[in-house]
Formats: structure tokens, C-alpha cells, sequence
């Protein structure tokens, strides 16, 4: 009895010690507290690694305000003709093109490759190289996108994609990160493996300048990066790919040099449908939204339902937000507002993201708001806007000018309201829910507007006719115009 007693009691120290290194490992890996913020900044990019035809800027992740909202923020700038490498990041991802133009290509697991060269090509590049047509290849590869100026890319979590300016300008894309995902199982890094080059090259001469403090754990994804088949051993690989040892040692790119972003010599030799056809495709698209989403309804009253996966490999992973027909608000003397999510970008649903483009003319105000769902990553594209932001306390967290190429995170439910300064503004923001969902403070379609009168003049100590007056003197919903009168009254004063 003695010998079972003392087994039982083995056996339940030793499960109480793993649920308690469990409990342990989830606090760490969950950080508590980190939406309890005192102050919110405007944030720049501290960090900018270097490549051979490009640089990459990432904002500093360890700001209380990206690990409460769980999000992580880069920017890559790509010179004409420049190629960033094939990788595949542990989060979901929606990139924002701020200017130029691009192609890009996204690898979906289980997916046809749909784009295949003809006898013409291959006749025409052998020549032009100098090669035999009958040695030639047929190539063949998954569709390959489009991309310009306003374009929204939304990329699932662990999808390899590339990306390769063809323009005659830089390119600049702004990309959004969700660490917090459930598609992310790994830690609340951004981890970025590369399937190309070696990016720490070029990356180590950036060591010397100032680096933010990061804290215990948490990884920088391009720095000391070299990429996942350097990780194998070169025999194995000789025999999973069939070809000579050293094609494989300039798959492992440990002599590479060039960074993540490369020059391309001569141009990308790729096939892809010329722009015209790409948007016959898209309107196309947007005209069987209807259906799909009559087919929706059905699906959800369990008639016909159409399964996600059998669409997934035709799935449409662009939209463009600048175009003003998309626009949901307009105000002509305030500006407007256009939403990116579910019901218009199928595959936000997976990805558990959206976005929002706004413009606001000279001094125009956003209504008061909160945001319901989601947290929102606020980005500024050009010119400027004075930004509040108030915490459940009913303390100021962020009263200050939010200008071009700088970043500031709201939080949940924390109101937030945008004046736009003398040249106006634009920005995207990136949000962490798939339909977001917003309540207004003042306008016609607000929470004030929507109170019985008595429930106003009691809450506020209000008579009446003035609490009517609150409920009803702004007329407009959303977009509010600038009352000029009081603005110069405040300048004169």
C-alpha cells in the first residue's frame, strides 16, 4: 500500500508541475496588461536593412501599442528592376501599395500551376539567348498579379510570394502584420523564412548604427537570416531536387551577397496577362458578387453551399482602395471614406483583416468613433491630420500631428477623432477583424443622435431645447465640412 501511495503521489507532483511550466509558458508567451496604456506615439521606422536594390524599414515591435493590438508594421522600398526575394511569414499579411507599380506572385499550396509559356515564347527567348528551342522547357507557375498604386494584397499566413518592380520608379509598400492571428501557432513574432538568398549579408552592416531595445525572445526577421535550405544538409538536397551539387550550393546562397532584395538583370522573363485582360477579369469579378453573395445566404440556410476550399486556388488576392466609385462615404466638401472587408474582398474571411482609405480635404473632421471589433493600425500616405485618442478612463493618450510615413495604433473601443491639416490627408488603416465594425460619437448616424432627448439632458445636465440642440445641429454623418468661422476665430485668438 505504502509502494502505491507514494506512486500516486510521484505521479501527481509530476502532472502539477507540468500544468503549472504550462501555465508559466502561456503567461510568457501571452504578455498581460499590454492594452493598459498611458501614452500613445506617433511612430517612425528605427531600423532600415539594406540590400542591394532596395531597403526595408520596420517600426519598432516592442512599442507598447503594436504588442497591444498584436501587430507588426514594415515598409519595403524596391528600386526599378529590383526583385524581392520568395519568402512565407508565420502571420497573415495585407500590403498596402503606396507608389509605383509591381508584379508579384503568391504560391497557394495544392494549386494549379494555370499559366503555362506557348511554342512562340519559348522560340522567341531561346533565340534571344542563344540557346536550342528544342532544349527549352516548357514553364508553367501559378498566376501572377498585376499591381499599381491603391492596390490592397492580403497573403494567408505561411503563402511563399515574391514581388518585382517593373516600373520606372521606386516602389513602395507599406506591409501589416497580424502576429495575434490564430493562424499564427508559433509566438507573437513576425518570422519571415526566406526561400532565396542569404538576406543577412547585406543586413550586418546595419549592426553598427543604433538598434532598439528588443526584448528577451522576441526575433528580428531579417537580420541573421539566411534561408531554409541552408538549413539542410547539401546531400539531401542533391537527391530530393535530382540536380548537381553545385546548383544546390547556389540554392543554399551562402555565398550570396546581394541582401533580400536583388537586382534583376535584363528584366523578369515571366508570363502574365497583359493589364487590360487583368481587368476585364476584375470587373467579371465584381459582377458575380451579387450571386455570391445570394449564394452565401443559401449556403447559410443550408441550400447549395459552396465550400471555401473549392475556391480557394481562384480566389482574388488584390483590390484596389483608391478607386472612387469604391467609395462607401463621400462628403464633396469633406472628402470619403472607402472600406475594404468580407462582403467585398472574399479572402479577408480567412485572414481576419480589413482596411480603410480616407481622405479628408483642408481641416475636415472625422466623426468621433470607436471602433467595435478590431484594433486599428492608422497610417498617413500624404499630408497631415491632428489625431485624439481617449482611453476607457476618459484620459487623453495621443493628442498630437500625425504626419506622412508615420504610424499610431488605436486601440479597441478607444474613441479617436482626425482633423486634417492646411494640405489635407490621406491615410489606410489596417484592421484586425474582417468586417469592423464602427459607432459614432456625433453626426446623423451616431450614439448621442440615437438617445431619447431626456436620457441626453439628464445624462449631461442639459435643459431640453439644448439637448436637442446636441442631437440635432450636425446635420452630416460621417465626414464632417470645416466651419471656417470658427476656425479663423481660434487663429485670431
Amino acid at each position: 500500500m505504502a509502494s502505491k501511495a507514494s506512486l500516486l503521489l510521484s505521479f501527481f507532483l509530476l502532472v502539477s508541475t507540468c500544468l503549472a511550466r504550462h501555465q508559466q509558458q502561456q503567461q510568457q508567451w501571452q504578455p498581460q496588461n499590454q492594452c493598459q496604456i498611458s501614452r500613445i506615439d506617433a511612430l517612425e521606422p528605427v531600423e532600415r536593412i539594406q540590400a542591394e536594390a532596395g531597403v526595408t524599414e520596420i517600426w519598432n515591435t516592442d512599442e507598447k501599442q503594436f504588442q497591444c493590438a498584436g501587430v507588426e508594421f514594415i515598409r519595403h522600398r524596391v528600386q526599378p528592376g529590383g526583385l524581392l526575394l520568395p519568402s512565407y511569414v508565420n502571420a497573415p499579411l495585407l500590403s498596402f501599395i503606396e507608389r509605383g507599380r509591381a508584379v508579384q506572385g503568391v504560391i497557394l499550396p495544392g494549386c494549379p500551376e494555370t499559366y503555362e509559356s506557348s511554342q512562340e515564347q519559348l522560340s522567341g527567348q531561346s533565340e534571344r539567348r542563344g540557346q536550342r528551342f528544342q532544349g527549352v522547357q516548357q514553364d508553367r507557375h501559378q498566376k501572377v498579379e498585376n499591381l499599381k498604386e491603391g492596390d490592397v494584397v492580403a497573403i494567408p499566413a505561411g503563402a511563399a510570394h515574391w514581388i518585382y518592380n517593373d516600373g520606372d520608379t521606386e516602389l513602395v509598400a507599406v506591409v501589416f502584420f497580424d502576429t495575434q492571428n490564430n493562424a499564427n501557432q508559433l509566438d507573437q513574432n513576425h518570422r519571415r523564412f526566406f526561400l532565396a538568398g542569404n538576406p543577412q549579408a547585406q543586413s550586418q552592416q546595419q549592426q553598427g548604427q543604433r538598434q532598439p531595445r528588443r526584448q528577451q525572445g522576441r526575433e528580428q526577421p531579417y537580420l541573421n537570416a539566411g534561408n531554409i535550405f541552408n538549413g539542410f544538409d547539401a546531400e539531401f538536397l542533391v537527391e530530393a531536387f535530382n540536380v548537381e551539387r553545385e546548383t544546390i550550393e547556389k540554392l543554399q546562397g551562402q555565398r550570396d551577397q546581394r541582401g533580400h532584395i536583388v537586382n534583376v538583370e535584363q528584366g523578369l522573363q515571366i508570363i502574365r496577362p497583359p493589364q487590360s485582360r487583368q481587368e476585364q477579369e476584375q470587373e467579371q469579378h465584381q459582377g458575380g458578387r451579387q450571386s455570391e453573395r445570394q449564394g452565401r445566404r443559401q449556403g447559410e440556410r443550408g441550400q447549395g453551399s459552396n465550400g471555401f476550399e473549392e475556391t480557394i486556388c481562384s480566389m482574388k488576392l488584390r483590390e484596389n482602395i483608391d478607386n472612387p466609385t469604391h467609395a462607401d462615404f463621400v462628403n464633396p466638401q469633406a472628402g470619403r471614406i472607402a472600406n475594404l472587408n468580407s462582403f467585398k474582398f472574399p479572402i479577408l474571411r480567412q485572414l481576419q483583416l480589413s482596411a480603410e482609405r480616407g481622405q479628408l480635404h483642408p481641416n475636415a473632421i472625422q466623426a468621433p468613433r470607436w471602433t467595435i471589433n478590431a484594433h486599428s493600425l492608422v497610417y498617413v500616405t500624404d499630408g497631415s491630420m491632428r489625431v485624439q485618442i481617449v482611453n476607457n478612463a476618459g484620459e487623453s493618450v495621443f493628442d498630437d500631428e500625425l504626419r506622412e510615413g508615420q504610424v499610431v495604433v488605436v486601440p479597441q473601443n478607444f474613441p479617436v477623432i482626425k482633423r486634417a491639416g492646411e494640405q489635407g490627408a490621406r491615410w489606410i488603416s489596417f484592421k484586425t477583424n474582417d468586417n469592423a465594425m464602427i459607432s459614432n460619437l456625433a453626426g446623423r448616424v451616431s450614439a448621442i443622435r440615437s438617445m431619447p432627448v431626456d436620457v441626453v439632458a439628464n445624462s449631461y445636465q442639459l435643459s431640453r431645447n439644448d439637448a436637442q440642440k446636441l442631437k440635432f445641429s450636425q446635420q452630416e454623418s460621417l465626414l464632417f465640412t470645416p466651419n471656417f468661422s470658427r476656425s479663423q476665430g481660434r487663429a485670431s485668438a
